[in-house]
């Protein structure tokens, strides 16, 4: 389909031929691409940050991590639309992406080694900023490549292998974290390094095609400030998409956010909540690698998207019940399995169902630079707004209705689409 407004193909087209390679390498290299960015989210604010914080005021860590998570967020937020805006106006014999993706991993990096050198709340703070800014820097224009090169028959596919590399990023990131606990510097260390070597090699292998001769409007303040912003009357699917999204995101990470502290304090499991932290990531990648690898072909083969976002949405509000009933060893650990279904199943449809709401081809960046708000945003704001509600209602225990409550409100959300089966 054209866009009227700038003559150019939107996200329900096909993208020109690859430059190099074919759709299936590209499907391959998705998977590294994405764990090497998300472990570092699965890791440092999972399990990193909050034992950093925990070692500097151990009795004010909650609200420590919380106005540390909420700065941080809003850096976030900012973050990956420019980085669109600013991928989509690059103009090189690179093309578009490649620059932005590899000097986020480069300055992330160097944020990180900031971190694991900082010894205040402040300095910690700080670091963590630049590495919120720096890796969406590289996270927004990766997730510009389903639009950019990905056939549409092929994109519940490429969706589900980009979720199944995201989930096994954040997941692992929470295995591979805790094996660091008790050498936190050496672990920020580990991960700058991944992130550069692992993006490095998918520009180099993936190349894309040269953005020199494309068409560049003139910048302007106005289309600086409408980064953050599309019509939702204009362009109602998108609206809905990136609600759905937001709510999900943030039901779930209200409470995973909070997974150390939670297994610590409320399960009970004391200092052993590191140790233990492996064993729930396995069993959460169980269920979700099993959901990613049906749920992504299967949406692909039936032609359809949404059934599989409310699926999973339930699902996730239905696992929050768990923890809430039974605060107890098992319970967590029949949590984490329940959950890792329902959202795997969603990660391996839900960048598809985004690819086709997209407003329009010549903004495919800055567009799911916004959309990934609704990632971004809850992963960081979710541990400080979890913050107020602990303190607040005197306990954990209280985070588990709200997850549930924006779970199924976000399954609600995408019913709404029209575009989109």
């Amino acid at each position: 389909m054209t866009s009227q407004a700038t003559g150019v193909m939107d996200g329900l087209a096909d993208p020109p031929p690859l430059v190099k390679g074919s759709v299936k390498r590209l499907l391959g290299w998705i998977i590294p691409a994405n764990i090497s960015i998300f472990i570092i989210w699965g890791a440092v604010p999972g399990i990193l940050l909050p034992l950093q914080v925990a070692g500097v005021d151990p009795a004010n860590k909650i609200a420590n991590l919380g106005v540390i998570s909420t700065i941080s967020s809003f850096a976030a937020m900012l973050a990956q639309p420019i980085a669109g805006l600013i991928s989509d106006r690059t103009r090189s014999r690179f093309g578009r992406r490649a620059q932005l993706m590899v000097g986020g991993t480069l300055i992330g990096g160097l944020a990180l080694i900031g971190m694991a050198m900082a010894n205040s709340l402040v300095q910690i703070g700080i670091a963590w900023v630049i590495v919120q800014v720096a890796y969406n820097f590289t996270q927004g224009p990766l997730s510009a490549i389903l639009p950019d090169r990905v056939p549409r028959a092929a994109r519940g596919t490429f969706s589900a292998l980009a979720g199944l590399g995201m989930m096994l990023g954040a997941i692992g990131g929470q295995i591979v974290g805790s094996m660091f606990a008790a050498n936190i510097p050496f672990g920020y260390m580990f991960f700058a390094g991944l992130a550069v070597l692992v993006i490095t090699l998918f520009v180099v292998f993936n190349p894309d095609h040269a953005s020199k001769d494309m068409k560049r409007e003139p910048f302007s303040l106005t289309v600086f400030l409408k980064t953050f912003w599309v019509n939702p009357m204009a362009h109602p699917d998108f609206f809905w998409a990136f609600t759905g999204r937001l709510l999900l995101y943030t039901g779930y990470f209200a409470v995973t956010g909070y997974q150390l502290y939670i297994l610590s304090d409320y399960i009970g499991l004391g200092d052993g909540a590191a140790a233990a932290i492996p064993l729930f990531g396995l069993a959460s990648l169980a269920g979700i690698i099993t959901a990613t690898l049906i749920a992504g072909p299967m949406s692909d083969r039936i032609g359809r998207r949404k059934i599989f976002v409310f699926v999973s949405s339930v699902l996730v509000g239905l696992a929050l019940i768990i923890p809430m009933v039974m605060p107890t060893f098992t319970g967590w650990l029949l949590f984490t399995v329940i959950s890792g279904l329902g959202f795997g199943a969603f990660q391996a449809v839900d960048q598809a169902l985004m690819s086709e709401v997209l407003p329009s081809a010549d903004s495919f960046a800055k567009d799911l630079g916004v959309v990934n708000i609704a990632a971004t945003l809850p992963q960081t704001l979710a541990p400080g707004l979890a913050s107020i509600v602990i303190l607040t209602f005197g306990g954990y225990i209280a985070l588990f209705p709200i997850g549930i409550a924006l779970s199924i409100l976000g399954a609600f959300a995408v019913w709404f689409i029209k575009g989109v089966r």
